[in-house]
Formats: structure tokens, sequence, C-alpha cells
């Protein structure tokens, strides 16, 4: 049976404002915080996440799953080194909520692994089209695994956290594609 309109709402506005108040208090967050501020009661929250773990995976699992699907309408909208281009500013700002859900993922009671290898295959299907699509096009060669490109802006998250990481990690992104593009014919 499908789940009735207010409850698709609500569901939504709790899984926004988890991740929201998780950036703002960390794995501190109150779950009565958490409800209040979705504008919702206890109960509610309670009705779709019956645990704490259950909140903090289904944030991150929302968030991967958003930006995996993300990779589609870009395609269908973008030309290809355009669309990886703008898929990749897309995981950068995932990255963050990464980082700022570490400590509560950490914190649950089955682990992380299963969690983390999901979110690994969607994000390793969703580059590697968005790359593939753009070498078969002819913008760009790609000598190295589409992951790796990942790899490299999580690394200047991990390096170098800070408030202005975002935009270091938007300018290497410019960087590596910039590195990956053919040089076009009379350019």
């Amino acid at each position: 049976r499908k789940p009735r309109a207010d409850a698709t709402r609500n569901h939504e506005r709790l899984l926004e404002t988890a991740k929201t108040v998780f950036a703002e208090k960390g794995p501190a967050a109150s779950l009565d915080e958490i409800a209040k501020a979705a504008g919702v009661g206890i109960g509610t929250l309670y009705r779709h996440f019956p645990t704490r773990d259950a909140l903090v995976e289904q944030v991150y699992r929302h968030e991967t799953t958003q930006l995996a699907e993300a990779a589609e309408r870009l395609r269908a909208s973008h030309p290809p080194v355009e669309a990886l281009r703008q898929w990749l500013f897309l995981f950068v700002e995932y990255f963050t909520t990464k980082q700022i859900m570490a400590q509560a993922l950490s914190a649950t009671a089955g682990g992380t692994a299963t969690l983390y290898a999901i979110s690994s295959v969607l994000l390793n299907n969703a580059v590697s089209t968005l790359a593939e699509q753009a070498v078969a096009r002819g913008e760009i060669r790609l000598t190295l695994e589409p992951m790796d490109l990942l790899r490299a802006i999580a690394g200047v998250g991990n390096v170098s956290p800070g408030r202005d990481w975002e935009e270091r990690a938007k300018r290497l992104v410019d960087i590596l594609i910039a590195g990956l593009r053919v040089p076009q014919a009379g350019g």
C-alpha cells in the first residue's frame, strides 16, 4: 500500500531536518530536537525511524541515493563532461554530509561496513557512467579509475578540512576536469 502524502512529507522533512541538526550538533543531537525542528511529534519520528540508528543510517542512505540519482538527471540535461563536472560538485557537498555524519554513523550498533559498501557501489556506478559517456564522446581521456576522481576530492576533505574546504575541493574538480580534457583540433 502506498504511504499517505502527509506521511511521505513527514518522512522527507525528518530526513532533511535530521541532516541539518546532526550538522549543527553532531552525534549529540537528540531525537526530540530533530522532531521539534521538523515540526512533528516524537511519536511521528519513531513511526518513521524506530531507533536513532535507523534515522542516522536512513539520512546517509538518502543522501547517497540522491547523489546517485542526480547522475541520470545531469546526463539528460548537460553535455557529458559538464554532467560529470556538475556531479563531482554534488559529490563535494555529499562528502561534507558524510563527514558530518561520520561520528553518528560510527556509533550505530550495526557498524558502517555494509552501509559504506552499498554507497560505494552506487557512487562507483554513477561516476563511471558519467565518465564513460564523456570518454565515448571524445571529451575526456581517462587513464585512471573513475573512483579515483572521488578519492582525490575526498583526500582534500580529509587532509585539510575546514570552512573553505568545499571551495578548494570544487577548484580541484575544475583542475581534474581540465587535466582529463582531450585537446580540440585547432585549439
